[in-house]
């Protein structure tokens, strides 16, 4: 699916073209291409759910085949190993040569620009190509066995389950037999007949539901009143975490380009030359950014044995309310600089570049810990839980697709506000990340230092 939606992504000029979007040749035509827009929203939303999905299983797989005395350095690793995809995938977009070494990507309605992205993502479809057969190559996973005997389904650690209810309830409340003094005795056979009897009613109601189609859904909602208690707290840091997190990485290049560099992708030649060289500076940024991500990774388990991933997880929400605060404040800098606004002073001033280029590196630090502090501790907590290990990280992708919902339907009608400018969302950003510090101080468990050993 994400190789499918890159691909769209990537040559939605090109289908718009097909559709009868404008015959002008894209380095004089100004406008909005309708058709194309729309073929790159479908790819773009396929793009989101695909990503989305591989999230969770990737997680439990992990946790699976991992030990006890493993989860939090497997976490680590996994988080080393999406350092080194951001690095060359930010590389990729560093890049303004790629139309260069690939003529043939570029057409009538896809240009330089249009023509790298094309490049980066066939580029980067190989490499997912690769990555996924070595996974289901040597990730050797043991299935859940179907209709076995007494078989808990994946909710139960995590749910009342109504066959382990149901069991329980047999052993203590059976009816009992008359002995020849008239007392009441268990008779063995007829418990046994009844323990089956229910034992087999449960695992076929359990069974048919865990088949229907709405099932896994049904039990992902379910969970949400069932979890540990402590769960609660990681799910409403977690969604915290993400609300502040995402204005960045939905506006970190857009932002480089109009309000560092003064750009405007609809302006005139030179407006658009600088908004696409903001657009790479931001990409060479989260290069840096991937840098640290893959060094901090090898931090976060010594960290979390010397203070706790409690405060580990705080210190890192802390962080990403002094960065994005100060994300805002370059920005009415940058504002007050250029009489114009926003989108009408061209160029960038070296100060203000060094400082966005300085803000990109240090969320490189907090972001490893947003990758692999929370699954850590939702493992930890669901450790005796089997099975439901995947159903708790599948509750807590939730708490990230949530505040991405909020953020992408509420960041625009913001921004639009202060004349297109990202203000507003990151002002929510740096807010979010405050509270979602405050409350991992107050509120999350307290884990011990040993599990991180």
């Amino acid at each position: 699916m994400i190789s499918v939606a890159v691909i769209i992504i990537g040559f939605s000029a090109d289908i718009g073209y097909i559709l009868g979007d404008t015959k002008e040749h894209c380095s004089k035509f100004r406008g909005t291409r309708t058709r194309a827009a729309f073929v790159f929203v479908i790819g773009f939303w396929l793009l989101d759910l695909a990503n989305n999905t591989v999230q969770g299983p990737a997680r439990a797989l992990l946790a699976d085949l991992s030990g006890p005395d493993q989860r939090n350095s497997a976490n680590a690793i996994f988080c080393s190993w999406m350092a080194v995809g951001n690095i060359l995938g930010f590389s990729a977009g560093a890049s303004g040569s790629w139309h260069r070494w690939f003529p043939f990507l570029t057409s009538r309605a896809c240009c330089a620009a249009c023509g790298n992205l094309k490049a980066a993502f066939l580029v980067a479809v190989v490499f997912l190509t690769l990555c996924a057969l070595v996974t289901i190559y040597f990730a050797d996973e043991v299935p859940l066995t179907v209709n076995q005997p007494n078989h808990l389904t994946d909710s139960a650690p995590l749910l009342d389950d109504p066959q382990r209810n149901a069991i329980s309830k047999s052993k203590h409340d059976m009816p009992a037999a008359p002995n020849a003094n008239g007392n009441k005795v268990e008779s063995g056979h007829e418990s046994d007949a009844n323990l089956k009897h229910i034992s087999k009613k449960a695992e076929d109601t359990n069974g048919s539901f865990n088949d229907g189609p709405g099932a896994v859904l049904v039990n992902l909602l379910t969970s949400l009143r069932h979890l540990p208690p402590a769960m609660h707290v990681v799910l409403i840091v977690m969604a915290l975490t993400w609300l502040s997190w995402f204005p960045f990485f939905l506006f970190d290049t857009d932002w480089m380009g109009r309000e560092v560099y003064h750009g405007d992708p609809k302006g005139n030649d030179h407006e658009v030359k600088f908004y696409d060289q903001g657009v790479r500076e931001g990409a060479f940024g989260l290069l840096l950014n991937s840098v640290v991500l893959g060094v901090s990774s090898f931090l976060i388990e010594p960290m979390c044995r010397w203070i706790g991933s409690r405060l580990v997880w705080a210190i890192s929400n802390f962080i990403v309310f002094a960065c994005m605060a100060t994300t805002a404040i370059i920005s009415v800098i940058s504002v007050r600089e250029y009489s114009g606004g926003i989108e009408h002073g061209i160029g960038a001033n070296q100060a203000i570049k060094v400082a966005s280029l300085v803000v990109f590196t240090l969320l490189g630090f907090p972001l490893a810990i947003t990758y692999s502090v929370p699954f850590a501790i939702t493992a930890e907590l669901t450790a005796d839980s089997g099975g439901g290990q995947g159903l708790a990280i599948g509750v807590l992708n939730l708490a990230i697709v949530i505040p991405q919902m909020i953020v992408s339907l509420g960041a625009g009608p913001w921004d639009a506000l202060f004349g297109g400018g990202n203000i507003p969302a990151f002002v929510l950003a740096s807010l979010s990340a405050l509270a979602g510090g405050v409350v991992a101080t107050l509120k999350l468990p307290h884990l011990s230092s040993n599990s991180f050993r």
